[in-house]
């Protein structure tokens, strides 16, 4: 802390923060929502429990935090040279990122605390908001080569191409493998292309 009592960037506070995100998200990965403990956090983080409990309040507050920070880190957005390959290429790096046998214990402990609390939902929420705002540049890059309509809304059609996907894993426990990540993404490219996901008619399109 300065004189002024702000955090200095890349100061203390910062590089706690960091051990007990990165803590957080080992504890999740090993152990799930259910095992994580403030006590499991601050014993991997090299930190005493009562700054985290001082700082994040509970599990439910390191969960969410994780979270918020984890939205702001960059999203391999590919770039295949066209809407289809583009939106294959993003579904399968979803059904990729569950079958990791790191990451994907991760994210589904984040889906898990979601469900059950109120600041992890929220975080989620503002996660899935900045996944799709990075890749809007998909459905740009398509309007601007005419493949599809002036007007399509791109994070609806981000949305429409992984949400099968999810609702596979998460509500009806079906296999989800690259075929279905195919199938979803060009489902979300025919809709699109039909003009069904605009967010507003363009200039002179009729009502």
């Amino acid at each position: 802390m300065d004189s002024g009592g702000t955090t200095r960037p890349g100061g203390r506070a910062a590089r706690v923060r960091e051990a007990v995100r990165q803590a957080t998200i080992a504890e999740l990965g090993e152990k799930g929502f259910d095992g994580l403990t403030v006590e499991g956090v601050a014993a991997r983080a090299g930190v005493h429990k009562t700054t985290v409990y001082r700082r994040w309040g509970g599990v439910e507050g390191l969960a969410a935090d994780a979270l918020d920070l984890a939205g702001g880190e960059p999203w391999p957005v590919p770039d295949t040279g066209s809407i289809q390959g583009d939106l294959r290429a993003l579904a399968r790096l979803v059904v990729a990122g569950f079958a990791d046998p790191e990451l994907g214990p991760v994210s589904t402990a984040f889906i898990a605390a979601a469900m059950r609390n109120a600041p992890t939902a929220r975080a989620l929420h503002a996660f899935f908001a900045g996944r799709h705002e990075q890749s809007a540049v998909l459905v740009t890059r398509a309007v601007e080569r005419g493949e599809l309509p002036a007007g399509t809304d791109p994070a609806e059609v981000v949305r429409i191409a992984v949400a099968p996907l999810y609702y596979r894993l998460f509500v009806s426990g079906e296999p989800v493998d690259e075929a279905i990540a195919d199938r979803a993404a060009d489902a979300a490219l025919a809709a699109a292309r039909a003009g069904i996901l605009r967010a507003s008619r363009a200039p002179g399109d009729p009502a």
